[in-house]
């Protein structure tokens, strides 16, 4: 993290917006996070909001920059570059289940967006938790509870499914 002289304060709220109070990052890391996407062009043509190319790769170079992310060559494609996220992105995961959350109670939704944030929300702290360990197992290369349930499959599934419902012609 750069120098405290480099900032508007040292507010720890002012400095978290300034790592992720941009109109992308949250939503690059809410990506790697929950749709799994660790590619730029998973990232890039996964996007429901349509970020650009120019964006996604500037959000990728300041995350990186300021420790929420890392890349290496892929060891299974060498002209592709594998992102994850670091510890101080995974947890963020009870950061984005609150807003979430929020988002759930006071804005106009859709039911297949806000499923996982209310998954997340009814799931609480212990859900949060296990999620983290499997984010922690999946970038990061920690090891694995064996036969552990996948919070991410359950939480995919539960997105599949509604996307399904919506998608379903009225009987």
């Amino acid at each position: 993290m750069p120098n405290t002289e480099e900032h508007r304060s040292g507010c720890p709220i002012n400095l978290s917006l300034e790592v992720l109070g941009d109109r992308w990052s949250l939503l690059v890391i809410r990506d790697m996070m929950f749709g799994n996407r660790r590619h730029f062009r998973a990232l890039l043509t996964g996007s429901d909001e349509g970020i650009a190319t120019n964006i996604l790769a500037d959000r990728l170079h300041r995350l990186t920059e300021v420790g929420m992310i890392t890349s290496v060559p892929d060891p299974r494609h060498k002209q592709r570059i594998l992102l994850s996220l670091t510890e101080p992105a995974i947890q963020l995961v009870p950061v984005l289940a609150h807003l979430g959350a929020w988002g759930r109670r006071h804005l106009p939704v859709t039911r297949e967006l806000a499923i996982r944030a209310e998954l997340l929300e009814r799931g609480g702290p212990e859900l949060w938790e296990r999620f983290m360990d499997e984010l922690r197992v999946l970038h990061l290369g920690a090891p694995g509870t064996p036969g552990a349930p996948s919070v991410l499959a359950e939480l995919t599934a539960a997105y599949e499914a509604e996307m399904a419902r919506s998608q379903a012609p009225a009987t």
